[in-house]
């Protein structure tokens, strides 16, 4: 990493397995990390930590849940990079993309990747969303 100051990671998703296998690659690759298992949480945790980066599962409690607080925490910091790691396609059928400018501007994410999703592509946007390259 190009900062001497590791960066925060916010991981919301509601399958703890997932957060936990998560959050020991995250950190074994050097960033801060904090978790909640839904939106509500996942909104406290941000406004006391001020993350760097956001990844977030879309279907939690509630279908929209990963659209929902993608979207307030991108009204709260607009230029925090958010990834959404999702497996809604394969559970309902219905493909999301954040391809064209149009698909952005309602999911807000930067960038949406299929579960499940192979830690070295998910490192790869990390860090080319917070310009580590």
């Amino acid at each position: 990493m190009t900062d001497t100051a590791p960066k925060t990671m916010l991981i919301v998703d509601d399958d703890v397995d997932y957060l936990i296998q998560l959050e020991a690659k995250l950190r074994g690759a050097g960033y801060n990390v904090v978790s909640a298992g839904g939106k509500d949480e996942a909104l406290e945790v941000a406004q006391a930590n001020t993350p760097d980066m956001a990844i977030l599962d879309l279907m939690m409690e509630h279908m929209d849940d990963g659209f929902t607080l993608c979207y307030e925490l991108k009204k709260a910091n607009p230029d925090m990079p958010v990834i959404m790691v999702t497996g809604v396609a394969a559970e309902t059928g219905m493909a999301f993309d954040t391809a064209t400018q149009g698909n952005r501007d309602w999911i807000k994410a930067d960038v949406l990747l299929p579960k499940p999703v192979r830690f070295e592509q998910l490192s790869r946007e990390i860090k080319r969303l917070l310009k580590e390259e």
